[in-house]
């Protein structure tokens, strides 16, 4: 850890949340990190026991968009910086076999690079991971990655601050990777499987595949889906299960 890093993250951090009135949080830290290091987006996914993933912070709503492809896609920098607990740098090309979900999405908002830093506590417990969007080449040397790595510990401990629930026994040994979503689209998910009689997976992969075909964000569908006004088996764009 580079303390002198660390230091200069949290006084940047304080600073923030008392020139905007607002208490030394997720939201101030984030707005924090996003100006000092010049990112254009930043994203804030958490993980709970390996599973259940929910978008914590996002700066705007192209860095929500960014965050809710990835989980659409069940795939992305923030997954794979949880999975190595180490960062990831990624360019974005139109071209590109990896993560087309996520690369698609990221493309058509004009984002060309993306920095993925793990939330890590303790000894190196994985919480979550932060994203950090480019609508040019990040070009990041030693210092740059060091202030952003700091500004990552920042904010794995006031996540952690704020869900509790964040860490135990069964999160030490994190799964292969994040397979789960929000507790809105499991609950959504075995509606639309008993609607349909279908097997639950199948039902989150037709919401998945509506959100994609529509362009519509995950959580927006599980809502639609508990309301009552979206039955995925009269959607003829999701394939049956």
């Amino acid at each position: 850890m580079d303390v002198r890093q660390n230091t200069a993250a949290w006084k940047r951090v304080v600073d923030v949340a008392s020139s905007a009135g607002r208490p030394v949080a997720l939201p101030s830290a984030g707005a924090a990190c996003l100006e000092d290091v010049g990112a254009d987006g930043l994203g804030v996914s958490l993980i709970t026991g390996g599973r259940i993933r929910t978008v914590a912070y996002a700066a705007d709503d192209r860095s929500y968009r960014l965050e809710d492809a990835q989980l659409v896609a069940g795939e992305g920098p923030c997954t794979a910086a949880y999975r190595q607990r180490g960062v990831v740098k990624v360019e974005v090309h139109s071209s590109s076999a990896q993560w087309p979900v996520f690369v698609r999405t990221a493309g058509e908002l004009g984002i060309r690079s993306v920095v993925a830093v793990p939330l890590l506590v303790g000894n190196g417990v994985p919480v979550g991971a932060m994203d950090l969007y480019h609508t040019t080449r990040a070009v990041l040397g030693e210092t740059d990655l060091s202030r952003i790595e700091a500004y990552a510990r920042v904010l794995a401990l006031l996540a952690l601050d704020a869900h509790p629930a964040l860490i135990g026994w069964e999160q030490a040994a994190p799964e292969a990777g994040p397979a789960g979503y929000p507790p809105i689209v499991h609950q959504a998910a075995g509606v639309a499987s008993e609607a349909s009689k279908v097997p639950v997976a199948d039902a989150l992969a037709r919401m998945r595949a509506h959100a994609f075909s529509h362009r519509r964000l995950l959580e927006d569908v599980a809502r639609d889906i508990l309301a009552g006004q979206l039955r995925l088996e009269e959607d003829r764009d999701t394939p049956p299960g």
